[in-house]
């Protein structure tokens, strides 16, 4: 989609759906028994550092939930999510084949799909990125100009 506006919306609700669903994943964990539970599932799971990863992972989950909402530091927080979910499919999910409801990596390969390429495209303008991106060019959001197309010299 070449129009700016409706570009910025899809990023908008792409990036809202994704925080939520990780924001809720890590509440989830965060409730489950306090740290014993998130600790437990993961030295179940043969987490490296079970309580370490566990408590990393929560706070990873709520905190870069929230950030990817209201879209601040969005490259930051999509790729330590990148990171998170290639731990979970191959630590825990490889093994069960692609299905979720097999156990498999499918939610997660989405997931981490969807992170990716937040990582790749940013916040769009309606962010707090958007906002900083004049003070941290690093956080620049598309400026609406045409894609490059191929052969030519942008």
């Amino acid at each position: 989609m070449s129009n700016p506006i409706v570009r910025s919306v899809g990023i908008l609700l792409a990036r809202i759906a994704i925080g939520v669903v990780f924001l809720a994943h890590g509440l989830q964990k965060f409730q489950q028994n306090g740290w014993a539970g998130p600790k437990a599932g993961f030295e179940m799971m043969d987490v490296p550092l079970p309580a370490v990863s566990a408590f990393l992972v929560t706070w990873l989950e709520i905190l870069g939930g929230i950030a990817l909402i209201v879209g601040v530091f969005t490259p930051v927080v999509a790729i330590l999510f990148v990171i998170d979910m290639l731990g979970a499919v191959f630590i825990t999910h490889i093994d069960n084949g692609l299905w979720a409801s097999d156990g498999g990596y499918e939610f997660v390969l989405t997931l981490g799909a969807g992170a990716l390429l937040l990582a790749v495209v940013g916040a769009g303008r309606f962010s707090v990125d958007a906002a900083l991106g004049t003070k941290l060019p690093w956080l620049a959001v598309d400026s609406g100009r045409p894609a490059a197309t191929v052969g030519s010299a942008n």
